[in-house]
């Protein structure tokens, strides 16, 4: 199943893509006509019923879809205000630094990392599919994109065994780890550099884990004006997924609508000769197998 978010006159909502249509199912909205009263009211608190939660969405999206009149739950996307498929998560965004070999080299180390490397992103750094961004000239010159898969966590855990790791991913999403290189370098640590407004576009949607069976084997290409700068597979990761999730629960609990950013393969503005970052105008496209294409525009 594929789940956004999203606005729709000034109210945040939530549901599964329309079968063959550009369109939405407003889950509030067919709960309500059909007298599920205790239906979550946010993605967050859905996400936290796991599977059960998604077919509690499937059978109100079918009851919708057969009613007498169906239209009057579901809006087409040219309707709607995207925003991230989760609008904003329960702490900081985790992210996992150099998890691909060949981008590890091309940010200058000698050898891949034999230790995880975690660092963080503010939730208000979160921004959604198609949505402009902002370039932040005023303190960066060096702005650089980073297509990844996210993974989103579906349930509460800490010491989280390694064996059971893949019980607690809800699904998986795209995001764009935008990155300042200069204040990155200036600080002398990431969360400045990795935290302006706009540096964690996120989606189109979450794709349920059950629909993506296979998590270490989906390509992830992502193109700036139509150029393809990174080409990668998921496969390449240095550290996998029940890897960053049995390691990062060690020291952190995780929770419901939790994002987990697993890494970027090469292909890096800071890693072309000369380095070639974004500028004024430029359009990222991060596509995943299975998921879609995140779009955003910096202007």
């Amino acid at each position: 199943m594929k789940l956004l978010s999203f606005r729709y006159e000034g109210q945040t909502l939530f549901g599964p893509k329309v079968k063959k249509e550009d369109a939405v199912w407003d889950m509030l909205a067919i709960a309500q006509a059909y007298g599920d009263t205790d239906f979550p009211q946010t993605i967050t608190e859905g996400i936290a019923h796991g599977l059960d939660f998604v077919e509690r969405v499937r059978k109100l999206a079918e009851q919708a879809r057969t009613d007498d009149n169906p239209s009057r739950f579901k809006y087409a996307f040219t309707a709607i205000e995207w925003l991230a498929p989760i609008p904003r998560t329960p702490k900081n965004v985790l992210c996992v630094g150099k998890n691909y070999a060949e981008h590890a080299a091309e940010m200058g180390a000698e050898a891949p990392p034999e230790k995880l490397m975690i660092f963080t992103k503010s939730p208000t750094a979160i921004a959604a599919d198609e949505q402009d961004l902002p370039i932040h000239e005023d303190v960066t010159d060096s702005l650089d994109y980073e297509g990844e898969l996210a993974v989103v966590i579906g349930k509460k855990g800490r010491n989280i065994p390694k064996q059971l790791a893949y019980d607690y991913v809800f699904g998986y999403t795209i995001a764009n780890d935008v990155t300042a290189r200069d204040v990155q370098a200036a600080h002398g640590q990431f969360f400045l550099g990795k935290s302006l407004d706009g540096s964690c576009p996120m989606g189109p949607y979450i794709v349920t884990k059950n629909e993506i069976p296979h998590a270490h084997n989906l390509s992830i290409v992502t193109k700036v004006n139509d150029a393809v700068r990174q080409n990668g597979n998921t496969a390449s990761m240095i550290f996998k997924i029940d890897d960053l999730i049995a390691e990062i629960s060690r020291f952190v609990t995780l929770e419901p609508g939790d994002v987990i950013l697993t890494g970027t393969p090469a292909g890096v503005g800071k890693g072309m000769t000369p380095p070639t970052f974004l500028k004024k105008g430029d359009t990222v496209k991060i596509s995943i197998e299975g998921i879609g294409t995140l779009v955003n525009t910096f202007n």
